[in-house]
């Protein structure tokens, strides 16, 4: 396994996690709140992104125009059935949602959230690392690598899993921060 490849798996995982981030309420409207609403369509499950725009007109208001009106309820459904805790408000034309603003008890609750997807993400990094280690001494022991070879290969990645870790733990701390500055 080549150390790029560890690398390049590694910064996937912290892409991940700060996409999961993304969808925790920081009491601003945000319209990557709405990225894992997955609407039934067709009888598919479709991402909500897909089926209407996205809008946040203020700070406390997101609007979901649907490219097609006939979607309207299946979309406001979706919504209503998700984890995000909104009430949709349907028109006819568009579906608003309007966030309020959070208290400090729900602040405490995304708080940890937000350190459960920063957990699953050194998790994840830390799978990265050990499969890459097992690989280096597989290698080692099929004599395709020295020991000292293996030894370098191993503090390498060891050096990667840091350094991604501190970026996750980095993006926590922005987050928490986000969430909790009212």
């Amino acid at each position: 396994m080549k150390l790029a490849d560890v690398e390049s798996n590694m910064q996937k995982a912290v892409e991940a996690t700060k996409r999961a981030f993304n969808t925790i309420r920081t009491g601003r409207a945000n319209a990557s709140l709405l990225d894992r609403v997955m609407v039934e369509y067709y009888g598919t499950p479709t991402p909500l992104k897909s089926l209407a725009s996205i809008n946040t007109p203020d700070a406390s208001t997101i609007t979901i125009q649907p490219y097609d009106k006939s979607t309207l309820n299946q979309i406001e459904k979706a919504i209503s059935l998700s984890d995000i805790g909104l009430t949709p408000n349907n028109d006819g034309e568009v579906v608003r949602l309007n966030i309020p603003p959070l208290t400090s008890e729900r602040r405490q609750e995304f708080v940890k959230m937000a350190s459960k997807f920063a957990e699953e993400g050194r998790v994840s990094i830390r799978n990265i690392r050990r499969d890459a280690v097992e690989s280096v001494r597989k290698e080692e022991k099929n004599g395709e690598v020295s020991e000292d070879e293996s030894r370098d290969l191993q503090d390498e990645i060891q050096k990667s899993t840091n350094k991604y870790i501190t970026k996750i733990d980095k993006f926590l701390a922005e987050k928490e921060k986000d969430i909790t500055v009212v």
